[in-house]
């Protein structure tokens, strides 16, 4: 039987639990609500929070609760005088970590700085984080769009969507600089990736290393489990699953060392089930 090792850092990150937390409380005290957009990316936590009473909506028009959430991905300022036209009570779970970012987007953009996120431009965290930038922005993963659009920007400010891989915002950082710096530009750079997103992709990288195959468990929408399953790749095999039905027997075919991590919005009995499939 191989032997099954876990990542150190794991499960819930501190935004996720805060985020379901309040939620669940909210919950009980109002006996149900509707949460504008899922309040995490993970199949398991959204239903087991529908059938206490949580009902997903993906625009404001669609509320009919008289409580409604904002998603720990956070919204735009927009999005915010919408929901306070509505007359309903809002209960904000956006992640502290998402909320700095938004508000370095608000002082940059107020400040005169074309703001350039890197990150994925239909992502709900950096639709909101845009949002505030008063349409002084974009988001991409590479320069190339940056270079094409036909306003050239003096001052410059980048950020980061939370869950990137740090050295991939490094790189994209330089390229940005080499393109822009012979252009007498400004450029500020602040860096908004998230403090438990760098401890868990070290810990999954450092596990990676150490293990014949490795299972990042998350949901397949969730953006910082597939920066896992990404980062870890290139190290082991490695393999992105949902739940414990999802493990492929021939996976395990000779395999002494199986290392486990998961996305930050994953359960631990999500990640103890895993455990227990491979155990038995």
């Amino acid at each position: 039987m191989a032997n099954i090792r876990k990542a150190e850092e794991i499960g819930f990150c501190f935004g996720v639990r805060r985020a379901i937390t309040t939620l669940e409380q909210a919950v009980i005290k109002n006996g149900g609500l509707d949460s504008l957009g899922a309040v995490v990316h993970n199949e398991q936590v959204t239903q087991r929070l529908n059938e206490m009473g949580v009902n997903i909506v993906q625009s404001v028009d669609e509320i009919e609760s008289k409580t409604v959430s904002i998603s720990s991905h956070g919204v735009s300022p927009q999005i915010e005088a919408e929901l306070k036209s509505k007359s309903v009570e809002v209960i904000d779970t956006t992640c502290p970590f998402v909320k700095r970012a938004q508000i370095a987007a608000k002082r940059l953009s107020e400040s005169g700085y074309y703001v350039v996120v890197y990150g994925e431009s239909q992502h709900p965290e950096v639709k909101g984080i845009l949002g505030w930038t008063n349409g002084k922005g974009m988001a991409t993963l590479d320069v190339k769009p940056f270079i094409e659009s036909a306003t050239i920007w003096r001052r410059i400010g980048i950020l980061s969507q939370t869950t990137q891989v740090p050295e991939n915002f490094t790189r994209f950082v330089k390229d940005l600089i080499d393109i822009t710096l012979n252009k007498d530009a400004e450029i500020r750079v602040i860096d908004t990736i998230c403090h438990d997103i760098r401890r868990r992709q070290a810990s999954s990288l450092e596990l990676a290393r150490k293990v014949d195959l490795l299972l990042v468990i998350g949901g397949h929408s969730s953006a910082n489990t597939h920066r896992l399953w990404e980062i870890c790749s290139n190290e082991t095999e490695t393999h992105l699953i949902s739940k414990a039905d999802e493990i492929k027997p021939d996976w395990l075919i000779n395999k002494k060392e199986i290392g486990i991590t998961s996305g930050t919005s994953t359960s631990e009995e999500t990640i103890e089930e895993v455990i227990k499939c491979l155990s038995g």
